[in-house]
Protein backbone atom coordinates (compact mmCIF):
# COMPACT_ATOMS: atom_id res chain seq x y z
CA UNK A 1 0.00 0.00 0.00
CA UNK A 2 1.62 3.54 -1.16
CA UNK A 3 2.37 5.66 2.29
CA UNK A 4 1.53 9.06 1.55
CA UNK A 5 2.77 10.42 5.25
CA UNK A 6 5.36 12.36 5.15
CA UNK A 7 9.25 11.78 5.55
CA UNK A 8 10.43 11.27 8.92
CA UNK A 9 12.53 14.19 10.34
CA UNK A 10 16.38 13.07 10.87
CA UNK A 11 18.14 15.20 13.53
CA UNK A 12 21.70 15.80 13.30
CA UNK A 13 22.51 14.98 17.17
CA UNK A 14 26.38 16.13 16.79
CA UNK A 15 28.42 18.04 14.26
CA UNK A 16 32.25 18.84 14.42
CA UNK A 17 35.12 18.86 12.72
CA UNK A 18 39.21 18.13 13.01
CA UNK A 19 42.40 19.34 11.55
CA UNK A 20 45.61 17.74 10.43
CA UNK A 21 48.26 18.32 12.78
CA UNK A 22 50.80 20.17 10.74
CA UNK A 23 50.23 23.94 9.57
CA UNK A 24 51.01 24.86 5.98
CA UNK A 25 51.44 28.88 6.49
CA UNK A 26 50.71 29.94 2.60
CA UNK A 27 53.37 32.50 2.71
CA UNK A 28 55.87 29.92 3.51
CA UNK A 29 54.18 27.56 0.79
CA UNK A 30 54.53 29.93 -1.20
CA UNK A 31 58.25 30.86 -0.94
CA UNK A 32 59.30 27.20 -0.73
CA UNK A 33 57.07 26.79 -4.06
CA UNK A 34 59.21 29.06 -6.04
CA UNK A 35 62.56 27.75 -4.73
CA UNK A 36 61.56 24.36 -5.61
CA UNK A 37 60.03 24.38 -8.78
CA UNK A 38 60.61 27.71 -10.08
CA UNK A 39 64.03 26.53 -11.56
CA UNK A 40 61.90 23.33 -13.46
CA UNK A 41 58.35 25.43 -14.54
CA UNK A 42 59.14 28.76 -16.10
CA UNK A 43 55.46 29.46 -16.07
CA UNK A 44 55.30 29.58 -12.22
CA UNK A 45 56.65 33.01 -12.19
CA UNK A 46 53.46 34.48 -13.44
CA UNK A 47 51.46 31.89 -11.15
CA UNK A 48 52.94 32.80 -7.81
CA UNK A 49 50.79 36.25 -7.27
CA UNK A 50 47.86 33.01 -7.14
CA UNK A 51 49.25 31.93 -3.56
CA UNK A 52 48.31 35.73 -2.31
CA UNK A 53 45.14 36.20 -4.09
CA UNK A 54 43.61 32.58 -3.02
CA UNK A 55 42.05 34.26 0.54
CA UNK A 56 43.94 31.38 1.93
CA UNK A 57 46.05 32.48 4.84
CA UNK A 58 47.14 28.63 5.87
CA UNK A 59 46.52 25.00 5.62
CA UNK A 60 46.94 21.97 7.79
CA UNK A 61 48.63 19.02 6.13
CA UNK A 62 48.93 14.82 7.77
CA UNK A 63 52.92 15.11 7.47
CA UNK A 64 54.98 18.00 8.41
CA UNK A 65 56.83 20.23 5.85
CA UNK A 66 59.84 18.63 5.09
CA UNK A 67 57.79 15.46 3.88
CA UNK A 68 57.53 17.57 0.68
CA UNK A 69 61.44 17.30 0.20
CA UNK A 70 61.77 14.04 -0.47
CA UNK A 71 61.96 13.65 -4.54
CA UNK A 72 61.70 9.99 -4.13
CA UNK A 73 58.27 9.86 -2.43
CA UNK A 74 55.78 7.24 -4.93
CA UNK A 75 52.28 5.91 -4.73
CA UNK A 76 52.99 3.72 -1.80
CA UNK A 77 54.17 6.69 0.26
CA UNK A 78 51.59 8.48 -0.64
CA UNK A 79 48.77 6.49 0.13
CA UNK A 80 50.52 5.41 3.70
CA UNK A 81 50.66 8.55 4.44
CA UNK A 82 46.68 8.75 3.48
CA UNK A 83 46.00 6.00 5.89
CA UNK A 84 47.98 7.02 9.17
CA UNK A 85 46.63 10.49 8.79
CA UNK A 86 43.09 9.81 7.68
CA UNK A 87 43.13 7.25 10.21
CA UNK A 88 44.00 9.85 13.39
CA UNK A 89 41.62 12.74 11.80
CA UNK A 90 38.81 10.24 11.52
CA UNK A 91 39.36 9.14 15.30
CA UNK A 92 39.32 12.73 16.01
CA UNK A 93 36.33 13.57 14.22
CA UNK A 94 34.34 11.01 14.74
CA UNK A 95 35.08 11.47 18.56
CA UNK A 96 34.04 14.87 18.68
CA UNK A 97 31.10 14.23 16.93
CA UNK A 98 29.98 11.29 19.52
CA UNK A 99 30.75 13.40 22.43
CA UNK A 100 28.67 16.26 21.46
CA UNK A 101 25.83 13.88 20.15
CA UNK A 102 26.18 12.23 23.97
CA UNK A 103 26.53 8.81 22.00
CA UNK A 104 28.75 5.65 23.13
CA UNK A 105 30.70 4.67 19.72
CA UNK A 106 29.46 1.25 20.41
CA UNK A 107 25.70 2.56 19.57
CA UNK A 108 26.44 3.74 16.38
CA UNK A 109 25.08 1.25 13.72
CA UNK A 110 25.64 2.48 10.56
CA UNK A 111 29.07 4.26 9.88
CA UNK A 112 28.95 6.39 6.36
CA UNK A 113 33.00 6.86 5.65
CA UNK A 114 33.65 9.50 2.57
CA UNK A 115 36.99 10.21 1.21
CA UNK A 116 38.48 10.24 -2.30
CA UNK A 117 42.19 11.19 -1.32
CA UNK A 118 43.81 7.63 -1.06
CA UNK A 119 42.86 3.85 -1.43
CA UNK A 120 41.75 2.01 1.84
CA UNK A 121 40.98 -1.50 2.24
CA UNK A 122 39.83 -2.47 4.46
CA UNK A 123 38.28 0.93 5.01
CA UNK A 124 39.05 3.42 7.22
CA UNK A 125 36.16 2.93 9.63
CA UNK A 126 37.59 -1.08 9.85
CA UNK A 127 41.39 0.28 10.34
CA UNK A 128 40.09 2.33 13.47
CA UNK A 129 36.99 0.00 14.52
CA UNK A 130 39.18 -1.66 17.34
CA UNK A 131 40.47 1.58 18.72
CA UNK A 132 37.08 3.78 18.19
CA UNK A 133 35.10 0.38 20.20
CA UNK A 134 32.43 0.08 17.27
CA UNK A 135 30.35 -3.25 17.30
CA UNK A 136 31.64 -5.93 15.26
CA UNK A 137 28.10 -5.78 13.33
CA UNK A 138 27.79 -2.17 12.65
CA UNK A 139 27.28 -1.16 9.14
CA UNK A 140 29.91 -0.14 6.77
CA UNK A 141 29.42 2.55 4.25
CA UNK A 142 32.24 3.41 2.37
CA UNK A 143 32.21 6.42 -0.23
CA UNK A 144 34.72 6.77 -2.73
CA UNK A 145 35.09 9.06 -5.42
CA UNK A 146 33.03 12.19 -5.31
CA UNK A 147 35.91 14.79 -4.24
CA UNK A 148 34.56 17.93 -3.15
CA UNK A 149 31.16 16.93 -3.41
CA UNK A 150 31.58 14.27 -0.54
CA UNK A 151 30.47 16.57 2.27
CA UNK A 152 26.94 17.55 0.66
CA UNK A 153 26.58 13.68 -0.70
CA UNK A 154 27.68 12.37 2.65
CA UNK A 155 25.32 14.15 4.60
CA UNK A 156 22.16 13.35 2.04
CA UNK A 157 23.66 9.39 1.79
CA UNK A 158 23.35 9.29 5.76
CA UNK A 159 19.84 11.59 6.29
CA UNK A 160 18.41 8.38 3.88
CA UNK A 161 19.56 6.20 5.79
CA UNK A 162 19.14 7.52 9.12
CA UNK A 163 15.59 8.27 7.39
CA UNK A 164 15.15 4.28 6.16
CA UNK A 165 15.72 2.56 8.90
CA UNK A 166 13.91 4.73 11.84
CA UNK A 167 15.60 3.91 15.64
CA UNK A 168 19.43 3.18 13.94
CA UNK A 169 22.08 5.56 14.88
CA UNK A 170 23.96 6.94 12.42
CA UNK A 171 28.04 8.43 12.43
CA UNK A 172 28.98 10.15 9.20
CA UNK A 173 32.66 11.04 8.81
CA UNK A 174 34.16 12.99 6.05
CA UNK A 175 37.68 13.12 5.86
CA UNK A 176 40.33 13.80 3.17
CA UNK A 177 44.28 13.94 2.87
CA UNK A 178 44.84 16.24 0.06
CA UNK A 179 48.21 17.51 0.53
CA UNK A 180 50.25 14.12 0.18
CA UNK A 181 49.33 14.22 -3.65
CA UNK A 182 51.33 17.60 -4.30
CA UNK A 183 53.33 16.77 -7.35
CA UNK A 184 56.87 18.02 -7.95
CA UNK A 185 56.87 15.87 -11.22
CA UNK A 186 54.21 16.35 -13.20
CA UNK A 187 54.20 20.29 -13.04
CA UNK A 188 51.01 20.81 -14.63
CA UNK A 189 49.10 24.00 -14.08
CA UNK A 190 46.64 22.49 -11.95
CA UNK A 191 49.41 21.13 -9.75
CA UNK A 192 50.45 24.89 -9.45
CA UNK A 193 46.64 25.09 -8.34
CA UNK A 194 46.63 22.47 -5.83
CA UNK A 195 49.60 23.63 -4.13
CA UNK A 196 47.69 26.56 -3.80
CA UNK A 197 44.45 25.82 -2.87
CA UNK A 198 44.68 21.99 -0.93
CA UNK A 199 44.69 21.02 2.78
CA UNK A 200 43.66 17.98 4.49
CA UNK A 201 41.04 17.67 7.64
CA UNK A 202 37.87 16.02 8.64
CA UNK A 203 34.14 16.42 9.76
CA UNK A 204 31.81 14.27 11.31
CA UNK A 205 27.97 14.20 12.05
CA UNK A 206 25.81 12.15 14.46
CA UNK A 207 22.19 11.49 12.74
CA UNK A 208 18.76 9.49 13.76
CA UNK A 209 15.07 9.91 12.98
CA UNK A 210 13.38 12.55 15.45
CA UNK A 211 12.61 16.18 15.79
CA UNK A 212 16.11 18.41 16.97
CA UNK A 213 17.62 21.85 17.22
CA UNK A 214 19.19 20.99 13.97
CA UNK A 215 17.46 18.79 11.00
CA UNK A 216 18.11 17.30 7.84
CA UNK A 217 17.45 15.48 4.78
CA UNK A 218 18.18 13.44 1.69
CA UNK A 219 19.22 15.84 -0.46
CA UNK A 220 19.72 15.70 -4.87
CA UNK A 221 22.68 15.99 -7.06
CA UNK A 222 22.94 17.50 -10.69
CA UNK A 223 25.53 16.09 -13.07
CA UNK A 224 26.08 17.81 -15.97
CA UNK A 225 26.61 15.69 -19.56
CA UNK A 226 30.04 15.92 -21.27
CA UNK A 227 31.79 17.15 -18.57
CA UNK A 228 34.42 14.44 -16.85
CA UNK A 229 37.25 16.40 -17.26
CA UNK A 230 36.66 18.80 -15.29
CA UNK A 231 37.84 17.85 -12.45
CA UNK A 232 39.34 14.37 -10.76
CA UNK A 233 42.20 11.89 -10.66
CA UNK A 234 44.48 10.88 -13.23
CA UNK A 235 46.72 7.85 -11.55
CA UNK A 236 50.27 6.93 -12.72
CA UNK A 237 52.86 5.39 -10.71
CA UNK A 238 53.74 8.24 -8.97
CA UNK A 239 50.04 8.19 -7.05
CA UNK A 240 46.84 10.74 -7.65
CA UNK A 241 47.54 13.54 -10.06
CA UNK A 242 44.78 16.32 -9.38
CA UNK A 243 42.47 17.80 -12.75
CA UNK A 244 41.13 20.81 -12.07
CA UNK A 245 39.94 22.71 -15.14
CA UNK A 246 40.41 26.50 -14.84
CA UNK A 247 36.67 26.92 -16.56
CA UNK A 248 34.83 25.50 -13.31
CA UNK A 249 34.44 29.43 -12.42
CA UNK A 250 32.96 30.40 -15.33
CA UNK A 251 31.31 27.28 -15.66
CA UNK A 252 29.84 27.73 -12.05
CA UNK A 253 28.50 31.11 -13.28
CA UNK A 254 26.81 30.03 -16.22
CA UNK A 255 25.09 26.74 -15.25
CA UNK A 256 24.79 26.83 -11.17
CA UNK A 257 21.57 28.77 -10.91
CA UNK A 258 19.89 26.40 -13.24
CA UNK A 259 21.05 22.91 -11.33
CA UNK A 260 19.94 24.62 -8.19
CA UNK A 261 16.55 25.31 -9.99
CA UNK A 262 16.39 22.09 -10.58
CA UNK A 263 17.47 20.21 -7.69
CA UNK A 264 15.66 22.14 -5.51
CA UNK A 265 12.19 21.35 -7.48
CA UNK A 266 13.11 17.43 -6.84
CA UNK A 267 13.72 18.10 -3.30
CA UNK A 268 10.32 19.76 -2.98
CA UNK A 269 12.02 22.97 -2.27
CA UNK A 270 12.31 26.63 -3.89
CA UNK A 271 15.09 29.38 -3.57
CA UNK A 272 12.55 31.53 -2.07
CA UNK A 273 12.17 29.22 1.09
CA UNK A 274 15.75 28.82 1.38
CA UNK A 275 17.41 31.13 4.30
CA UNK A 276 20.81 30.30 3.46
CA UNK A 277 22.96 28.63 1.12
CA UNK A 278 26.43 26.56 2.85
CA UNK A 279 28.61 26.31 -0.36
CA UNK A 280 31.77 24.18 -0.38
CA UNK A 281 34.52 27.21 -0.89
CA UNK A 282 36.73 25.70 -3.77
CA UNK A 283 38.45 28.84 -4.39
CA UNK A 284 38.06 32.39 -3.90
CA UNK A 285 37.18 32.71 -7.61
CA UNK A 286 34.79 29.82 -7.09
CA UNK A 287 33.17 32.00 -4.12
CA UNK A 288 32.49 34.84 -6.86
CA UNK A 289 31.23 32.88 -9.39
CA UNK A 290 28.14 31.35 -6.82
CA UNK A 291 27.48 34.73 -5.54
CA UNK A 292 27.18 35.84 -9.30
CA UNK A 293 24.92 32.81 -10.60
CA UNK A 294 23.09 32.63 -7.80
CA UNK A 295 22.64 36.42 -7.34
CA UNK A 296 23.31 36.65 -3.99
CA UNK A 297 24.82 39.23 -3.43
CA UNK A 298 28.92 40.36 -3.30
CA UNK A 299 30.40 39.03 0.24
CA UNK A 300 27.37 37.21 1.22
CA UNK A 301 29.02 34.03 1.43
CA UNK A 302 31.37 35.31 3.89
CA UNK A 303 31.66 32.14 6.61
CA UNK A 304 32.83 30.18 3.40
CA UNK A 305 35.61 32.62 2.92
CA UNK A 306 36.66 32.56 6.21
CA UNK A 307 37.48 29.11 6.39
CA UNK A 308 38.60 28.98 3.03
CA UNK A 309 41.20 31.54 5.07
CA UNK A 310 41.41 29.64 7.72
CA UNK A 311 41.87 26.06 6.31
CA UNK A 312 42.45 26.41 2.61
CA UNK A 313 40.38 23.69 0.03
CA UNK A 314 40.03 20.09 2.07
CA UNK A 315 37.93 18.73 -0.80
CA UNK A 316 35.09 16.73 0.58
CA UNK A 317 34.63 18.07 4.47
CA UNK A 318 35.06 21.78 3.81
CA UNK A 319 31.00 22.16 3.24
CA UNK A 320 30.74 20.70 6.64
CA UNK A 321 32.85 23.06 8.23
CA UNK A 322 31.52 26.09 6.94
CA UNK A 323 27.78 24.43 8.47
CA UNK A 324 29.34 24.31 11.44
CA UNK A 325 31.23 27.40 11.59
CA UNK A 326 27.54 28.88 11.02
CA UNK A 327 25.68 26.85 13.71
CA UNK A 328 28.62 28.40 16.13
CA UNK A 329 27.86 31.52 14.64
CA UNK A 330 24.38 31.39 15.50
CA UNK A 331 23.05 31.17 11.89
CA UNK A 332 19.39 29.89 12.03
CA UNK A 333 16.73 29.00 9.44
CA UNK A 334 16.32 27.08 6.48
CA UNK A 335 20.12 26.11 4.63
CA UNK A 336 20.85 24.28 2.14
CA UNK A 337 24.66 22.58 1.68
CA UNK A 338 26.02 23.13 -2.05
CA UNK A 339 28.93 21.61 -3.37
CA UNK A 340 30.53 21.30 -6.75
CA UNK A 341 32.64 17.95 -7.64
CA UNK A 342 33.82 14.68 -10.17
CA UNK A 343 31.21 14.15 -12.64
CA UNK A 344 30.78 17.15 -12.97
CA UNK A 345 28.39 17.72 -10.14
CA UNK A 346 26.19 19.68 -7.89
CA UNK A 347 25.34 18.57 -4.88
CA UNK A 348 22.54 19.70 -2.52
CA UNK A 349 21.34 18.50 1.49
CA UNK A 350 19.45 20.40 3.21
CA UNK A 351 19.73 21.45 7.01
CA UNK A 352 17.22 23.14 9.12
CA UNK A 353 18.18 24.99 12.13
CA UNK A 354 15.89 26.11 14.88
CA UNK A 355 16.33 29.70 15.69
Amino acid sequence: MFDSSPPLPVAMRGLATALAPHALPQDVVGRRAEEVLGPRYPQLKRLMTTFASAGIDARRSVVPFEWFDDRSIGWKERNDAYLSGCSALFRDAARAALAEAGWEADAVDTIVTVSSTGVATPTLEALVASEMGFRADVLRVPVFGLGCAGGASGLSVAAQLAQGAPGTKVLLVVVEACTVSFRTDRLEKADIIATVLFGDGAAAACLECGEGAVTCAPGAQHRWPDTLGIMGWDVDDEGLGVVFDRSIPDFATRHMAGAVAASFARMGRSRASVDRLICHPGGAKVIQALESSLELGQGALDIEREVLRAHGNMSAPTVLFVLDAAIRAGRTGRMMTAALGPGFTASFAPVDVAA
